[in-house]
């Protein structure tokens, strides 16, 4: 039984409140621990899990506000996130006094509504971001204990926030804990009681650009990582003046491994035993990091064991969507994979002399961290979706109402807004297989995801997400083409004959004979694809169908002249 606090609503808020999120109605110390982070759609109702904490991107009017509330007391969520700025309520309501340094100002309509529904009400601050709130959270929520360790010096294994706030009170100053690229992992409480920078850092999670220059330029990362001892860091000369409190930092080690950093802001230099606080809690917070990371490997490999055991069928693969959450439900399958620049399944990059270098750890580390904001995209469409690299392909898993007959086309929706998001940086590519409701017929859906990946792979589809009832021909082909390569088969008939006449003579008959097949026999538009004129194209026509004794007036002579032309090997 472990000692970790309970993920409760009541946590959430003693470790983001005042800097991200505010109470607005509703009971803060509700036991029930929070199920899941879930991101409200109002086209598409998601399934909630069990007291789930709700984000409603993009709710406005306090009407529909109130209607979601009630909504969500339906469906036993703890609470409700909205930006804080949104909270106005209608002209003809009567309005509460604002509270000083408040954003907020709320009518009786939303506190009916909370009382009614039992569904708290919370507030996010101005500037900051829902994918940022979203990623803390899940991250606050996350167990990160691993094997038997339930503390560590003290403290519940892997909760930083509790690190950041017990190191703060042994300071008397805000903290942050952040990694080696200066993204923050916690931060304690009373960060108002900091400056701007301060403030910009919690709210983006990271350490603005502007400030990552300047401590580069002053040789503050230099002098941080070559001692064990705090460095003091003073106000930086910024043109906005806002870097007004010095800073304390010390680097977190594992052995000669930088891990990250402790930063404090401190108006006044640290005493001798305050320094050596310090020093000790990056040495606190150093194991719980390697935790962590620990724990997130173990928690990859066991996912990527229970999606590839559930895929592959058999006895196990019950079992195995039991533990995913999946069991006596519909799913659809979906393979993502990396589309690389070459024939082959590496990834080619471009060294500064302009020559291609194949990297196959930066293709397995590029398709690692596809494969984990993949099951992070997934996770927010459906809390018990399931997604894992297996091999070089990304598998999810997502389950579809057994009402809903549009189960591949919204995983294809799906697939199309995660590609959209990632951008341009990775080519990527998905495979949507058939929705499948039983555990036995899974190899059959990966299969089919597989198979419509492949023929995205191949370029032979222009879409970037296909179902395998798309591009079904496209596979076939491709299969033929397998058998035909496997066999070493060589072109016969007519086709042989023009191969080797060419082979002789140095001509382009088998190259006419394509192009005019491809153009359905449209002489115009083939001797433009060939950058011939129409009555040269026209005699090559004749000769290639005297050379090879083809009658292309007969329809099956045209089929199997453009299946070995599209399968078999003439170069």
């Amino acid at each position: 039984m472990t000692n970790r606090p309970r993920a409760s609503l009541g946590r959430v808020l003693d470790d983001l409140g005042a800097t991200l999120l505010e109470l607005v109605h509703g009971d803060p110390d509700q036991p029930a621990e929070i199920g899941g982070i879930v991101i409200h759609d109002p086209l598409d109702d998601p399934v909630l899990p069990p007291q789930a904490l709700v984000l409603g991107v993009g709710l406005h009017e306090p009407d529909r506000i109130a209607d979601v509330l009630r909504d969500l007391g339906r469906q036993q969520a703890a609470g409700l996130v909205v930006r804080a700025q949104t909270l106005r309520p209608p002209a003809d309501l009567p309005t509460m006094a604002e509270q000083p340094g408040s954003p907020i100002a709320a009518g009786d309509l939303l506190a009916d509504a909370v009382a009614e529904s039992g569904v708290a009400l919370l507030a996010l601050t101005r500037g900051a971001s829902w994918d940022q709130l979203a990623v803390l959270l899940r991250s606050l929520l996350a167990e990160g204990d691993v094997g038997d360790a339930e503390t560590l010096g003290g403290m519940p294994s892997g909760d930083l926030f509790a690190l950041a706030n017990a190191t703060a009170a042994l300071l008397d100053a805000p903290v942050t804990i952040e990694d080696r690229s200066s993204r923050v992992l916690a931060f304690s409480g009373r960060q108002d009681e900091a400056d701007t920078a301060r403030v910009q850092t919690v709210l983006g999670r990271q350490v603005p650009q502007r400030y990552f220059r300047l401590l580069t330029e002053y040789g503050i990362f230099r002098e941080l990582y070559r001692t064990d001892r705090p460095v003091q860091v003073p106000p930086l000369p910024t043109a906005e003046e806002d870097f007004t409190i010095p800073r304390v930092a010390v680097a977190v080690r594992a052995g000669d491994e930088i891990l990250g950093s402790i930063w404090a802001a401190v108006r006044d230099p640290l005493t001798a035993e305050r320094s050596q606080a310090l020093c000790d809690a990056a040495k606190l917070v150093a194991l719980h990091m390697l935790r962590i990371r620990a724990g997130a490997d173990v928690e990859r490999r066991l996912r990527a064991d229970l999606v590839s055991t559930a895929l592959e069928g058999g006895a196990g693969a019950r079992a195995a969507l039991d533990r995913l959450g999946l069991a006596d439900q519909a799913v659809v399958v979906l393979a993502l994979g990396i589309i690389a620049s070459s024939d082959s399944d590496e990834s080619v990059v471009a060294d500064l002399a302009g020559e291609s270098l194949v990297s196959q750890a930066g293709l397995a580390g590029e398709r690692q961290r596809l494969a984990d904001a993949f099951a992070m995209h997934l996770g927010a469409v459906h809390p018990r979706a399931a997604a894992a690299l297996v091999g070089d392909v990304a598998y999810g898993l997502i389950p579809v109402r057994p009402e809903r007959s549009d189960g591949e086309e919204r995983a294809v929706r799906i697939g199309k807004h995660f590609l959209e998001r990632i951008g341009d940086r990775v080519t990527a590519s998905i495979g949507v297989g058939p929705v499948v409701s039983d555990a036995a017929h899974l190899p059959n859906a990966r299969a089919g995801a597989d198979r419509a990946l492949r023929v995205l792979r191949t370029g032979r589809a222009a879409p970037r997400v296909a179902r395998l009832a798309d591009v079904h021909v496209d596979t076939l082909l491709l299969e033929l083409r397998d058998l035909i390569e496997a066999r070493g088969d060589e072109p016969t008939g007519p086709i042989a004959l023009l191969v080797a006449y060419d082979r002789r003579h140095h001509t382009d008959l088998v190259e006419t004979l394509r192009a005019w097949l491809d153009a359905f026999g449209d002489v115009a538009a083939a001797a433009a694809a060939v950058y011939v004129h129409p009555n040269t194209f026209r005699y090559r026509l004749r000769r290639l169908a005297e050379v090879g004794g083809l009658d292309l007036d007969d329809p099956d002579s045209r089929f199997a002249a453009m299946l070995q032309l599209r399968l078999v090997p003439t170069t």
